[in-house]
């Protein structure tokens, strides 16, 4: 019976490369700080171990952790009734997009929904180089990192906070004002052209780049913060600067590319999304 188990267990540990195998003391050895808290996320295609970024995010590195732990209450809405959930546990990988991100944790896929204490950003522009990056280039086109690509995200990251900030209310206001508005965008940076779109940010604390393995926390919109988090699996520098930084994956990246090969939609959840077993700090 014992050779039938472990025949069994070489022929799975063979035949199914696609299931990745990470080490804890590997990723103890990898982390930048060992005082930093270190995260197992177990899917059902490997584990991800993410070192955690407590002095980077404070905030939201202590509301992750509590989620992951179980620590936050949550009212059902039917019977009123308190719990306490391991958040992550059961969930799936409900947006992936290839040579992208992979993401997961969104209240729309929980049955017990949002948290009711949403968390601002954590975010230092300076240290990103935001406060120096002009809004148009030398050329007059449109910085790569805003990610304008057409009339409509022109309009919407860039157009209607400025018209707000200028209490320009209509087209025929536009129209009257139009060289006032170029002459703004000439002189803008790209932080405060995020600022004028809502973002807030903070000198005293250090912010890295969304970059290949990065942890950040999913939004909609400035000081959004919840749950929902997504991993990189390729440099996203457009969304510097919009999304707070939780930390990093030190070993499975391998478990996060082999999630990120299948495209997932959001809006069409497919049987082939990665299942979160569980996810908790080891150290």
């Amino acid at each position: 019976m014992i050779k039938a188990v472990k025949f069994h267990f070489l022929l799975l540990y063979f035949t199914v490369p696609h299931i990745a195998f990470s080490d804890a003391n590997s990723a103890m050895q990898a982390m930048e700080n060992d005082s930093n808290p270190l995260m197992l996320l177990s899917t059902s295609l490997g584990d991800i171990y993410i070192e955690l970024f407590k002095d980077e995010a404070p905030n939201n590195v202590a509301n992750f952790l509590a989620l992951a732990h179980g620590e936050i209450e949550f009212i059902e809405k039917d019977s009123r009734n308190a719990f306490y959930p391991r958040y992550f546990d059961g969930m799936q990988f409900h947006r992936v997009i290839p040579n992208m991100l992979i993401q997961a944790g969104s209240p729309q896929y929980h049955p017990l929904g949002m948290p009711r204490r949403i968390l601002a950003d954590e975010i230092n522009a300076d240290v990103l180089g935001l406060d120096e990056q002009p809004v148009l280039n030398e050329f007059g086109e449109f910085n790569s990192l805003l990610n304008i690509g057409d009339r409509s995200s022109f309009q919407d990251s860039l157009l209607e906070p400025i018209m707000d900030h200028l209490g320009i209310d209509s087209d025929s206001e536009l129209i009257d004002r139009q060289y006032e508005i170029y002459d703004l965008i000439t002189n803008l940076t790209i932080k405060k052209a995020y600022e004028l779109g809502g973002y807030t940010y903070s000198s005293n604390l250090t912010t890295r780049p969304v970059s290949r393995s990065i942890v950040a926390l999913a939004n909609n919109g400035p000081n959004s913060n919840g749950p929902e988090f997504f991993i990189a699996t390729s440099d996203l520098p457009w969304l510097n600067g919009k999304h707070t930084v939780l930390g990093k994956v030190v070993e499975g990246m391998d478990t996060v590319d082999a999630i990120g090969r299948t495209e997932i939609d959001p809006l069409d959840p497919s049987r082939f999304a990665t299942l979160i077993y569980s996810f908790r700090a080891i150290n």
